[in-house]
């Protein structure tokens, strides 16, 4: 494996837009290794490689009715020709990388020192070429036009199970296609069936057309192809091949785009956004004049514009704050001047269920109709979302199934079953389990099995969901570490939630 980073990689396709001339090809070069390093572009400089002398049959090597054949046999460039040609490429700054037709092409690689290898919509399916590849210790760039999901699912498994170091690219063999055959939501479609597996769009549209890359960028697109090459007096080039001057534009609306999309994760808001909404939101004010040390209700303020700095909102309003000072009619609730009422136990948990349905919703984990919910809280449920764990019961007979959800940062004490031999793989996130004085980190798909008697205690991070399959599950059978947990009643540790719905606690 070479570990290659496809993310962020704008590839350049040659193709026989050299028309056979190595000067031509390497004006190409030139040209795009400049626009490449003015927008600081990550750039992938591909060739195509045929041993045209067995590539192509006999009986077509001359009057040909295949449209491909002549203009490949009439741009025969040598190995010396590709020779130059890569070094130029490496003198530009921009990595290497070609597509091989045929298994003899694949030699190459080493003797030019190619850095990447494409394969080709025509080739996904061509499996002594493919097996010629794998043999190769190279990354690798499918591209997917006018395959099936079958046949895209075979060659992401035949490359995982060679240990290939690849990526796979949406792709649309039309030339040009047109934007009603561009097929933009395939990406999404290839994130969802293969994760983890670094998604590109490679793309034939007209040049001057940018609203498909923005897209592609937007729908996670993370390598963009085109074909590159130079108009001269005597060719123009085809109606997918791109000028410099538009891959130049190419690139700067992707690098929009990809600053447009931003983080895939959620992150705090800027002081700059913060001040902006601010601006916007109402304060509480006193409706009336309010001593020292009363509770107040909602007739006891009004909400407002605009807010001032250390002034309570109106979001953050709850009945029951009590004024730290003497306030007059129409004074703004300031922080400073009021006590906030502890976050009543039902909204503690309530807001646990907000975040519990969208962690199941983000992890695609689908919750039979016939359930039993109950949060853990061995502490209490105001450190909930310090010490706890949410159980959901699937079922419970002679084997028992629970889907397990500990929210970011929640830990659960240490502790043992007498009776119950448990499993736990994850589905979602990250586990941390300590289990007889070992600590585990167990990710997506990993197993564990916790035997009967074996002390063990887990906690995550960044939030997890995990499946335990057990023998029968008795309320009686956990015994902890700290004692204190043990003489508390289990109806005092336990708050079960018989509607999902309406949150009858």
């Amino acid at each position: 494996m070479t570990g290659f980073d496809f993310r962020g990689l704008f590839v350049c396709d040659l193709a026989n837009n050299h028309q056979g001339s190595v000067a031509h090809a390497l004006k190409i070069i030139e040209e795009v290794g400049r626009v490449a390093a003015a927008n600081h572009a990550r750039t992938a400089f591909k060739f195509q490689f045929r041993e045209l002398d067995t590539f192509v049959h006999p009986r077509h090597r001359q009057g040909s009715d295949n449209k491909h054949i002549p203009r490949f046999l009439g741009t025969r460039l040598t190995t010396g020709d590709f020779e130059k040609l890569t070094q130029a490429v490496r003198a530009a700054g921009m990595i290497t990388m070609a597509t091989p037709f045929d298994e003899a092409s694949v030699e190459l690689f080493d003797q030019l020192d190619i850095n990447v290898v494409k394969v080709a919509s025509c080739s996904a399916t061509d499996w002594p070429l493919l097996e010629k590849i794998a043999s190769f210790n190279r990354p690798v760039v499918v591209s997917t036009g006018g395959l099936t999901l079958d046949q895209v699912d075979d060659l992401v498994s035949y490359f995982e199970h060679r240990r290939v170091d690849f990526a796979l690219m949406h792709c649309v063999s039309i030339y040009p296609t047109p934007l009603a055959q561009l097929e933009l939501n395939q990406i999404d479609l290839l994130r969802r069936r293969h994760p983890g597996r670094v998604v590109g769009f490679s793309t034939h549209e007209d040049p001057d057309e940018l609203t498909p890359v923005a897209a592609a960028v937007a729908k996670g697109a993370q390598i963009l192809e085109r074909h590159v090459g130079l108009p001269t007096a005597e060719t123009k080039l085809n109606g997918y091949s791109s000028t410099p001057a538009q891959i130049d534009r190419w690139m700067k609306e992707a690098a929009r785009a990809w600053l447009a999309c931003g983080s895939m994760t959620r992150r705090p808001a800027s002081e700059v956004e913060l001040g902006s909404l601010r601006s916007l939101q109402r304060g509480a004010f006193a409706s009336r004049d309010v001593k020292k040390g009363e509770t107040l209700v909602r007739e006891d303020v009004y909400f407002a514009m605009p807010c001032d700095s250390g002034q309570l909102t109106s979001g953050c309003w709850r009945a029951g704050i009590i004024a730290a000072a003497d306030m007059a009619k129409d004074a703004p609730l300031a922080l400073t001047a009021i006590e906030l009422p502890q976050v009543s136990e039902k909204a503690v948990l309530f807001h646990a269920i907000h975040a519990i349905k969208s962690m199941l919703n983000e992890a695609q984990v689908k919750l039979p109709t016939d359930f039993q919910l109950e949060f853990s809280h061995h502490y209490g449920i105001p450190r909930f979302r310090e010490i706890g764990a949410t159980i959901i019961d699937c079922i419970n007979r002679a084997y028992c199934k629970k889907i397990i959800v500990q929210l970011p940062g929640q830990f659960h004490p240490n502790h043992y079953h007498k009776s119950k031999e448990e499993a736990f793989q994850v589905l979602s996130g990250v586990l941390q389990v300590r289990i007889d004085d070992r600590e585990r980190t167990l990710l997506a798909g990993d197993i564990l099995v916790v035997p009967q008697g074996v002390w063990h205690e887990f906690w995550t991070e960044g939030g997890v969901i995990f499946e335990e399959i057990s023998t029968t599950h008795f309320n009686n059978d956990s015994f902890y570490e700290d004692k204190q947990i043990n003489q508390i009643p289990r109806s005092r540790r336990k708050t079960v939630v018989s509607h999902w719905g309406r949150y009858q606690i």
